[in-house]
């Protein structure tokens, strides 16, 4: 099974292509306390995940603790739903070589963001894993993202579609690795996504960001898409449960995707 099989079985059984981030804010330093919450987080939003992606930098701002329990969290993740770990990594071939092995070989993520602005060698590796999937950063959902990424080249094109290009020669190289990009929904006009090729999306800024599902409706892309909310569920509404405001976000991309 592919990342993308894996990905739209998660879809069809949830009816939702909410991609539930794990960005934990502690109060305290107790890693017991922590971990337990995150694992109510889990627990409370699998119904409605379709993904999960932990951003590595709030745990290593714990430093070695914080990384002891992102270790110890992703081994006791759900088999069944793909994790996405949000690290935008982006080195040359031989330190990309070692972060590739602590991704995948040591704590066994489905997949890994990737910062490609230094070149395409910095996929190649990550790109020999069947069953894996890496997102390239290609428009971010930070108003930033006009200074590089949305710029026009001489020949009329933007920065971002040579990340698409990118996508497209990994797949024309049969790369056994997925290659997908970083889309975010507040810059996601349907003149982005119809320059960009049709590949997994990982799709952040709903809920705090702001970002609206209508830029994504009615588009005829086939390739599953991953829309992330990370604050809107861990820390707004406190009044809520984790499990409703899943359920909140998930109908409302159910609606918006025609799930």
């Amino acid at each position: 099974m592919n990342f993308s099989e894996k990905l739209n079985a998660r879809i069809r059984a949830t009816r939702s292509a909410l991609c539930v981030g794990l960005d934990p804010r502690p109060q305290s330093d107790n890693m017991q306390e922590l971990a337990a919450w995150l694992r109510r987080v889990v627990e409370e939003t699998a119904p409605y995940a379709a993904c999960y992606k932990p951003n590595i930098a709030y745990f290593e701002a714990m430093g070695i603790p914080g990384l002891q329990l992102l270790e110890d969290l992703l081994a006791d993740m759900p088999s069944e739903i793909p994790v996405i770990l949000d690290a935008k990594r982006g080195d040359i071939g031989e330190t990309q070589k070692y972060y590739a092995q602590a991704y995948f070989d040591r704590w066994n993520v489905d997949a890994v963001t990737l910062n490609p602005f230094m070149g395409y060698d910095i996929l190649e590796p990550f790109l020999n894993r069947p069953g894996k999937a890496v997102y390239l950063l290609a428009v971010t959902s930070n108003a930033g993202s006009a200074d590089v990424e949305q710029q026009v080249l001489a020949n009329g094109r933007r920065v971002y579609e040579l990340v698409g290009d990118m996508v497209l020669r990994a797949r024309a190289e049969q790369a056994a690795t997925e290659v997908g990009m970083v889309v975010g929904l507040t810059n996601a006009g349907a003149g982005v996504l119809a320059a960009l090729p049709d590949a997994p999306l990982l799709i952040p800024g709903l809920g705090a960001q702001g970002g609206d599902l209508a830029a994504l409706a009615g588009g005829k892309r086939v390739a599953p898409p991953a829309i992330n909310v990370s604050r809107g569920i861990l820390y707004k509404n406190p009044e809520k449960s984790f499990a409703e405001k899943a359920a909140d976000f998930a109908a409302q991309i159910r609606t918006a995707l025609g799930l």
